[in-house]
C-alpha cells in the first residue's frame, strides 16, 4: 500500500479482513444461510423498496424507529423477554454495531477483553478505536471457565468484555451463569455477541434473559445468518436504553439507509418462513458432527450453523484438497482445525464425499 502515503503506522503491512470469495460449486466458508429468501419475501421486499425509492430525495429516519420497534417485537416473541424500541439499536451489520460500541465505550487508555479462540474481527475493532485488546484462553473443549474469566476481568479491568456465544469459530455457547459471573466482576460493559443465536440447541439459553437489572449488558444479533439476509447488512443490539443513547452519540448521520430499513422490516414480516429452515440446518449440523466423529475426526460441540473440526497436521492441504474438488470451507481458528458451514443436504453430502477423498 502506497509507501508515500501518510498511513497510520499501526496499519502498515496489514491486509483487509475477508474470507475468499471464489466461484465454486459448494461454498461453505462464511456461515451464510444456504437458502435464499422465499418468493413471498422477495415480492414484499420489492414492494417495500419501491415505496422507499419514491422518497429517496429525503434522508432516512436517522434513528430507525419503526425498524427498532419491529426488532423488539421479534425478540420478545423469540425469547419472552419484555423489550421496547428504546432497548434496540440497528446498524449496517453487527460489525458496525460492534464498532459503535467500541467507539462509545472503548478508546485510548481503555481495554477490551476477549477469550480466544474467538471472532477474528475483535482485535480490528479495538485497533480502529485505539482500544487495547487483551485475551484470556478458553478451555480445551472451547468452553469458558467462569473462574478464568473472572480472574481476567479483575486483572485487566476492561472497559469492554467481549463474549461470543455461540462462539465463532468454535460454535460453543456460554451458560447464563458464566455471563452473570463476568457481569458481577466487571465495571465495564459486557457484550454477548449472539450472531448465531437462532441456531442454538433446545435448552441453550440466550443472554437476553439476563438483560433485566443489568444495565451494562449488551446482546448483539444479526439478520445475516438465520434470516438469510447477509446481503442486506443489518445488525442490531438489545440493551438498556442508556446504552442505546451512548451509541447514538457516535453513529454517523443517517447511517442506515431507507432502502436497508425497508428490506429489514419486510424480512421481519416473514419470520415464520425461517422456522423450517432453521430446524433443518440444526438437524444437518448435528448429523455432521456425528459423521465427522465417526470418521475419526474431532468436532466441537456447536450451537451455531457451522462446525469446527480437526485436527490436521496440514490443514491447508486439506482445505486445498477440498477446494480442488469444488468445496470451499474456512481455514480459521486454532492451527490444526477447519470450519465448515452447514449447507443444504446436497452441499453437506458433497462436503462429506470430498473430505473422504482428501483424507483417504
Amino acid at each position: 500500500m502506497g509507501d508515500r502515503l501518510p498511513l497510520r503506522d499501526d496499519l502498515r503491512g496489514k491486509v483487509p479482513y475477508g474470507a475468499p470469495q471464489l466461484d465454486v460449486a459448494v461454498r461453505l466458508n462464511v456461515n451464510e444461510n444456504p437458502y435464499p429468501p422465499s418468493a413471498a419475501l422477495v415480492a414484499d421486499i420489492a414492494t417495500a423498496v419501491a415505496g422507499a425509492a419514491a422518497g429517496l430525495n429525503r434522508y432516512p429516519d436517522r434513528d430507525a424507529l419503526a425498524l427498532r420497534a419491529d426488532l423488539s417485537g421479534y425478540l420478545q416473541a423469540e425469547s419472552g423477554v419484555t423489550l421496547t424500541g428504546e432497548n434496540l439499536w440497528a446498524a449496517n451489520g453487527s460489525n458496525e454495531i460492534m464498532l459503535q460500541l467500541m467507539q462509545a465505550f472503548g478508546g485510548p487508555g481503555r481495554t477490551a477483553l476477549g477469550f480466544t479462540p474467538t471472532y477474528s474481527m475483535y482485535p480490528d475493532y479495538c485497533r480502529d478505536t485505539f482500544t487495547t485488546y487483551v485475551t484470556a484462553q478458553r478451555e480445551a473443549d472451547f468452553g469458558l471457565d467462569p473462574a478464568v474469566a473472572v480472574a481476567a476481568v479483575r486483572e485487566h479491568q476492561p472497559a469492554v468484555v467481549l463474549l461470543c456465544s455461540p462462539n465463532n469459530p468454535t460454535g460453543t455457547a456460554l451458560p447464563p451463569d458464566t455471563v452473570s459471573a463476568v457481569l458481577a466482576a466487571s465495571t465495564g460493559i459486557v457484550v454477548v455477541d449472539e450472531a448465531y443465536a437462532e441456531f442454538r440447541r433446545p435448552g441453550t439459553a440466550s443472554a437476553l434473559e439476563l438483560l433485566a437489572g443489568n444495565p451494562r449488558l449488551v446482546v448483539t444479533r444479526t439478520m445475516s445468518k438465520a434470516f438469510g439476509l447477509a446481503g442486506g447488512r443489518v445488525g442490531y443490539l438489545a440493551a438498556d436504553p442508556g446504552v442505546v443513547q451512548a451509541v447514538r452519540l457516535v453513529r454517523l448521520p443517517y447511517h442506515l439507509s431507507a432502502v436497508t430499513q425497508a428490506v429489514a422490516r419486510a424480512a421481519l414480516r416473514h419470520t415464520t418462513d425461517l422456522a423450517p429452515q432453521i430446524a433443518l440446518l440444526r438437524s444437518e449440523r448435528d448429523d455432521l458432527v456425528r459423521w465427522l466423529r465417526a470418521q475419526g475426526h474431532e468436532a466441537a460441540e456447536s450451537d451455531a450453523n457451522f462446525v469446527l473440526f480437526g485436527q490436521f497436521e496440514d490443514r491447508h492441504g486439506i482445505w486445498q484438497g477440498l477446494l480442488d474438488r469444488g468445496v470451499l470451507i474456512r481455514e480459521t481458528g486454532p492451527s490444526q482445525w477447519l470450519r465448515v458451514t452447514v449447507g443444504t443436504p446436497q452441499e453437506n453430502a458433497a462436503f462429506r464425499a470430498a473430505l473422504q477423498e482428501v483424507t483417504a
